[in-house]
């Protein structure tokens, strides 16, 4: 069976997961995780210069098939809706920049494809996250472990039924 390496991503403005999985839809393993990082004080464009230095230099380290990204959330604030937009932006310029395809996985879905309940919290999906990478999630960020998920949903729509309810990339 094909073997696909995808780029699973937990946006955010100073704190974006991301996760690099290898799998043929039946097992799935771990090639990396972390987050990238901007310090509160820095602005706007410093965090996102950093967000596009960091997704470029995960697409070269990596050369992912695929990415996933979690898509976005009903915000009552819009102030932290836009901030959220302009983190996804960054992030989606620079995989596009290399041409890979990038596909949008709603948190509930992401929640339901990995704990079968779409209000799991994030130390539910770092449990299960383990279980299923067989790794110790044990001081691994959380954010990371979310895009562990992300990626694995991505994962299981591709494999599943030949792809047929894979989303049309971003």
């Amino acid at each position: 069976m094909k073997t696909i390496r995808i780029l699973g991503i937990d946006p955010a403005l100073r704190c974006t997961g991301y996760a690099v999985i290898e799998s043929d839809g039946q097992t799935h393993s771990a090639v990396d995780c972390g987050v990238i990082k901007t310090p509160a004080r820095q602005p706007l464009s410093e965090c996102l210069r950093r967000l596009n230095g960091g997704m470029l230099e995960l697409v070269k380290t990596f050369a992912p098939n695929a990415a996933a990204i979690e898509g976005g959330f009903f915000s009552k604030n819009a102030k932290t809706a836009m901030l959220l937009g302009c983190a996804r932006g960054s992030v989606i310029a620079a995989l596009a920049q290399h041409r890979i395809d990038v596909y949008e996985y709603a948190p509930r879905r992401v929640k339901q494809a990995i704990c079968g309940y779409g209000n799991a919290g994030k130390e539910q999906i770092a449990t299960v996250m383990s279980q299923l990478l067989g790794i110790d999630t044990e001081g691994v960020p959380l954010d990371a472990t979310d895009a562990f998920a992300i990626a694995i949903c991505h994962s299981h729509t591709f494999f599943t039924n030949q792809g047929i309810f894979l989303p049309e990339p971003i």
